[in-house]
């Protein structure tokens, strides 16, 4: 499961450099040539949602995400790591649920033909695909960190 978290941290990376060069083009565009691509402000959200998403499940197995351990500090290895199953099963239930409702939105968007309010109108669909991408990415690691800790493997 790493590496699959490992190759979504490369696609957020790939974002996150297409972002940057976005904004470096309307900036010398606009600076240089007083001339814009029209399409920044909307593809930079995109760009900044896919990196978000795609990265989620690498931070989450390199350990990066926020925890909360000022009572699990203070319990045994073996307590620690039921709250960690407990808290891993509750944390999967929950990203089913988005990563369900984020896939219907994305079908609905797409049986809606719905189009961004930008210049490009963009199929709001294909902007939502990192959504369900990165949130199935992140169910799969949560799953593998779930039976890791069942195993005590971690």
């Amino acid at each position: 499961m790493f590496k699959l978290s490992k190759i979504g941290a490369y696609i957020s990376s790939l974002f996150i450099i297409a972002l940057v060069v976005l904004i470096l083009v309307e900036i010398f565009g606009r600076g240089l040539f007083n001339y814009s691509t029209m399409l920044a402000d909307e593809y930079s959200g995109y760009f900044y949602l896919s990196a978000v998403f795609f990265g989620l499940a690498y931070t989450f197995a390199d350990n990066g995400h926020i925890r909360i351990n000022i009572i699990t500090s203070r319990l045994s290895e073996n307590s620690k790591r039921w709250v960690d199953i407990f808290a891993g099963v509750l944390n999967t239930l929950v990203l089913i649920f988005a990563l369900f409702y984020s896939y219907k939105f994305m079908l609905d968007s797409k049986e809606m033909e719905m189009v961004s309010e930008g210049v490009s109108e963009t199929p709001i669909w294909l902007t939502q695909i990192p959504m369900s991408i990165g949130l199935a990415m992140f169910v799969l690691v949560c799953v593998a960190f779930v039976y890791k800790r069942l195993k005590n493997d971690i």
